[in-house]
């Protein structure tokens, strides 16, 4: 257990080492498509499925990796799932087949909660209650980093995506080892006296289950408007290269340091401020996308990255506060639904889109942003913020 600021300093060090460098394995492959789609002679769909297997992994596996962090020691997670990952990365660097590479993807995805729900608990384990809205916000920093770092890694060296692969791998079993040697040993993942509880349990606590619908709803929000947004800039008035679109994404960056900054407030001021002030940010942001400007653009996606990674930053710390028992469970739920609000949030923006254009999706949008603004109403009305 961390004993004190400096031990949970280290903690956080290495731990955001292995969330980004599991994380950077995700999107790896997304700049690259075009590619993978002329080298193996498919179509963009099949390419595609280099993206969509990881994805499908980590909704499979994330319940079964929660129950497997408040069960067993995370060390040993860590090691066995940031292995299989980086070997896995090693086999796409290595095959010629997209079946394959394919199928190794679908791996990793199944291995990566063990980077990403797994750590997540045991840093609300370890961390002194105090410090755990800020922690919990390098966390979502690194995920952030990570996510980011693939996607530029993978673009960065373009026609030679393999290497890509093998730098990801060596990265990744680098920050697992490291990881692995650096973090104290447990001695149980169960509180003395704290009988675990399961998922329906869980999920009958309307506390837990506010920060639920806060990552449900802003993700499925986030994720429309960040994968529609090239379709918007790309045509007129605004008709903006590729070149120019993928350059505004770099707004991404202020994810890394909006999630720290959000945990520090939201233990300051409490989570319902935390999740209002990000829930305004993020629909002016949204609004703001309608003036035909690319600079006007740029700044309302720094605007949207700052709101959402805000709350999500608020509400991974406050679910963890709230819950002592089988914290692997709850934050394997709340990834779940994440990614489920992410998924939901494409398909539906994506008939708005088609229907009404972009302000179809705008209008979709802001009444998406209502669920986590009337949470952090209900958090501010009723004093449950710490």
């Amino acid at each position: 257990m961390a004993s004190g600021p400096a031990s949970e300093a280290g903690i956080q060090i290495v731990v955001s080492l292995a969330v980004a460098a599991g994380f950077a394995t995700v999107y790896i492959t997304q700049p690259v498509l075009p590619v993978l789609q002329r080298e193996f002679g498919v179509s963009a769909s099949a390419a595609s499925l280099t993206v969509s297997a990881v994805v499908l992994g980590i909704a499979i596996s994330n319940l079964p990796f929660g129950i497997a962090a408040d069960r067993f020691p995370i060390r040993r997670i860590i090691l066995a799932g940031g292995c299989v990952v980086a070997a896995a990365s090693l086999v796409c660097a290595a095959t010629r087949s997209l079946t394959l590479l394919v199928a190794a993807r679908f791996v990793q995805g199944l291995f990566i909660p063990s980077l990403s729900t797994c750590i997540a608990a045991y840093l609300a384990r370890t961390v002194r209650v105090e410090r755990l809205d800020v922690v919990m916000g390098s966390y979502v920093s690194a995920s952030v980093t990570g996510g980011l770092g693939g996607r530029l890694l993978g673009g960065f060296v373009v026609e030679r995506w393999r290497l890509a692969f093998v730098l990801a791998a060596g990265l990744l079993f680098a920050a697992t080892f490291a990881t692995v040697a650096l973090l104290p040993r447990e001695e149980s993942p169960k509180p003395a006296g704290v009988k675990p509880v399961g998922f329906g349990a869980l999920l009958r606590r309307p506390p837990l289950v506010r920060m639920f619908a806060v990552g449900f709803s802003s993700f499925f929000v986030f994720s429309a408007m960040f994968n529609y947004m090239p379709f918007h800039l790309s045509a007129p008035p605004l008709n903006a290269p590729i070149r120019v679109v993928t350059l505004l994404y770099l707004t991404y960056i202020v994810g890394i340091v909006i999630g720290p900054v959000a945990g520090k407030v939201a233990g300051r001021l409490g989570t319902g401020p935390t999740l209002l002030c990000g829930s305004v940010v993020f629909a002016a942001a949204i609004a703001l996308t309608l003036v035909p400007s690319l600079i006007v653009a740029a700044v309302s996606l720094a605007g949207i990255c700052a709101g959402f990674f805000g709350m999500h930053a608020a509400a991974v710390g406050s679910l963890n506060r709230r819950v002592v028992e089988s914290r692997g469970r709850a934050n394997s739920l709340y990834v779940l639904l994440y990614y489920l609000g992410g998924a939901a949030g494409i398909s539906a923006t994506g008939a708005a889109y088609g229907h009404a254009g972009w302000g179809g999706a705008v209008l979709l949008g802001l009444a998406g942003i209502l669920v986590p603004f009337s949470i952090g109403l209900f958090e501010l009305r009723a004093g449950r913020s710490h």
